[in-house]
């Protein structure tokens, strides 16, 4: 077959330039095609055309057919179109390769669990811990499919065992409906206590900002605050809110000595003088100011940078959900939009980031001149 763009003049002088460069070099010129194939594919998948992906994906496989990297972006697009068959294929090639492959045994249970193999999945979830215990999501994985087969103190300890390995699994047991079997269990509302206390550990004092980022119901995050207060896990005290007064929930002093507890503040910079209702508005005031400046200049890391301000709960974070939910939320969106599509996204919506964040302001304003008088 004839090459593109080939030249047949140019032939013999190809062939002596080719002479003059060392191996190495032509092994570095395949391995940049192969990636930039790649990388077109890895774009497309962000793009949610999977199948154009997997087009791309297959040319690079061309250059090198053993590519694990490669063969599992194939797999991943193959199982989020419902092409489990292929999937599977992808992933017992990507085994016939690296049989250690813990990633390659846990993508294999998830497409098990697709086709409702529960036992198949728990097999090569299993297969996946083997080869790397410290594996977080395979863990969580194992008690998923326990659970489903109704091995309940199997499961309890699965997940147990991946909380060890990461919180965060915790939270993401909370909506879960695998763990349906397991919820009523003393084992699981152990669980939600964990998941409030870790809440509270991050900066989130009050019971609307628990019962947001834990996504468990507000009875259950009240049932798990009062038996962290039994045990003398977490103190209560109270804040004034206007006219009424709402209760906050920290972590009891010994605790916090144990798992660190993360302090607020802007920058760096603390003004312990301020009394704290204050000194809270004047740096969320500060982050807006900071944060309009930056949209002005179209500057999209300092925007990303700044957008934390207002979702960290260890700054101004729990303050945005208490008073500005929605705006929260929408400032999230944005920060993950802003990542994706840079700034062609941020010119595209500066004028209503704006606006959002002078609304914000106003009512800061207002809420701090009542403040101060």
């Amino acid at each position: 077959m004839k090459k593109l763009f080939a030249r047949k003049p140019k032939e013999i002088e190809k062939s002596k330039i080719e002479k003059t460069i060392p191996q190495e070099r032509s092994l570095v010129d395949v391995d940049y095609n192969r990636k930039k194939l790649f990388k077109k594919g890895v774009n497309l998948m962000a793009d949610e055309k999977l199948e154009e992906a997997i087009e791309m994906f297959e040319q690079a496989l061309r250059i090198d057919p053993d590519n694990v990297e490669t063969l599992m972006k194939i797999g991943y697009a193959k199982f989020h179109l419902d092409e489990h068959s292929d999937a599977l294929k992808v992933y017992d090639k990507v085994l016939e390769i690296d049989v250690t492959n813990p990633e390659a045994w846990n993508l294999k249970g998830l497409v098990h669990y697709e086709q409702k193999n529960y036992s198949k999945a728990l097999d090569a979830v299993q297969k996946s811990i083997e080869s790397d215990p410290t594996y977080g999501m395979a863990k969580y994985n194992q008690a998923c499919f326990l659970s489903l087969l109704n091995q309940v103190p199997e499961a309890l300890e699965a997940l147990k065992q991946s909380i060890e390995i990461d919180v965060k699994n915790a939270r993401r047991s909370i909506r879960d409906k695998d763990f349906m079997n397991v919820r009523i269990e003393d084992g699981f509302k152990r669980i939600e206590e964990v998941v409030v206390l870790e809440s509270i550990r991050q900066g989130y004092h009050t019971i609307g900002a628990i019962v947001w980022t834990t996504f468990l119901d507000r009875i259950d995050a009240e049932t798990a605050l009062n038996k962290l207060l039994e045990k003398g896990l977490i103190v209560q005290n109270e804040k004034r809110d206007g006219l009424s007064r709402i209760p906050i929930y920290d972590l009891a002093d010994n605790i916090a000595e144990k798992l660190g507890k993360e302090k607020k503040g802007l920058f760096g910079i603390t003004k312990k003088t301020l009394p704290r209702p204050i000194k809270n508005l004047k740096e969320l005031s500060q982050a807006i100011h900071s944060v309009k400046e930056a949209i002005e200049d179209e500057d999209v890391d300092k925007t990303i940078e700044i957008f934390d301000e207002f979702i960290d709960p260890t700054k101004s974070g729990e303050q945005m959900i208490e008073t500005f939910f929605d705006e929260h939320r929408e400032i999230r969106l944005w920060k993950i939009r802003l990542k994706d599509r840079g700034v062609d996204y941020l010119i595209e919506n500066k004028e209503k980031m704006i606006i959002l964040f002078n609304n914000i302001e106003g009512t800061v304003t207002k809420k701090l001149r009542d403040q101060i008088s």
